[in-house]
């Protein structure tokens, strides 16, 4: 897709045309375009959200999922736990208990007594 094909989708998107939405969304997911994602989930599109929980957790990229856990997305804060978990990053486990999450507080535990 060419640059100004994009900038058309997104002007169109931004107009509030579902199916333009619907397209952009869909060619980010392809591309792996977390920034475009990120856009657009912050725009309000809840989809663009859960393709971008999704894209986050198959990177690992913890720093995104703290983000939108931190603005409220619990399915962002499952993924947290979920990969925060897989590589053993117990800083931010232990944060998440802190803040009273029960099941980041099992995870902690279940590491801390492995070890």
């Amino acid at each position: 897709m060419t640059d100004p094909h994009l900038t058309v989708l997104r002007e169109r998107a931004d107009a509030g045309e579902s199916d333009a939405l619907d397209e952009l969304v869909e060619l980010a997911v392809e591309r792996g375009d977390a920034d475009e994602l990120r856009r657009l989930a912050d725009a309000g599109n809840s989809g663009a959200a859960a393709c971008l929980v999704e894209l986050a957790g198959e990177r690992g990229d913890v720093a995104e999922l703290r983000r939108m856990s931190d603005g409220g997305n619990a399915t962002a804060t499952d993924q947290l736990i979920e990969v925060a978990t897989e590589l053993g990053a117990l800083d931010e486990l232990r944060c998440l208990s802190d803040a009273g999450d029960t099941t980041a507080a099992e995870q902690l535990a279940e590491l801390t007594h492995e070890g």
